[in-house]
């Protein structure tokens, strides 16, 4: 806390009566914006967990399928079923504004048989595994989005919460001392007047 460099003067402190009344206005709609950035980031901090879950539980199904189709595969075999893939993933990123907050939006989509070779050398385990891997696609593109809001509500979050601070910790406190103190100021040169006035009102008093 500190005193501003002001004039003590009535229109400063009129000036910084104004600027504190927009001081909190501004510090009530900051905070009311954390508190919201606050629930919306834990909310979307919960549900990224149980997706990840989910997307771990199913990812490591799809592994163990494709391993095990490893197993029971020659190492060729396995390359040359891969390589026959047509399928291509193609991804459109949108965004959104939730509370001023760009929020990435990602939509997938596949073209083309992840499943194209011959199925004379290749175990069944192999075709669990693709379509396994297939299926867990857009659960990953979706968790990817969900950690993605979080990172930006996060980083906004962190920027609101340093406004704030330095509003209720810094310039209101300032303000507030400022004010306090031109008040005395003026207080005292009024005070000043009036004695002034006194003694030049006796003074004419006694040389009548």
């Amino acid at each position: 806390m500190a005193i501003m460099n002001v004039n003590a003067t009535r229109m400063a402190l009129l000036t910084l009566k104004k600027k504190m009344a927009s001081a909190k206005r501004g510090h009530k709609l900051l905070k009311d914006k954390q508190d919201g950035l606050m629930q919306k980031f834990m909310e979307v901090i919960r549900e990224a967990k149980k997706m990840r879950e989910e997307v771990e539980e199913k990812l490591g199904a799809a592994f163990k399928n494709f391993i095990r189709a490893g197993s029971l595969m020659d190492s060729a075999f396995l390359e040359g079923a891969l390589l026959y893939s047509t399928a291509k993933a193609k991804i459109e990123v949108k965004t959104k504004n939730v509370m001023s907050v760009r929020i990435p939006q990602f939509k997938a989509e596949i073209e083309g048989e992840v499943v194209n070779y011959s199925f004379l050398q290749t175990s069944g385990e192999l075709d669990i595994a693709l379509q396994s891997f297939l299926k867990v696609y857009p659960l990953l593109i979706q968790l990817a989005e969900i950690e993605k809001s979080a990172e930006a509500l996060a980083d906004e979050l962190e920027k609101t919460r340093r406004r704030v601070n330095a509003l209720e910790y810094r310039m209101i406190p300032d303000l507030k001392d400022t004010i306090k103190f031109i008040q005395m100021k003026l207080g005292e040169m009024e005070r000043s007047a009036v004695i002034n006035t006194m003694i030049v009102k006796s003074k004419i008093q006694a040389s009548a």
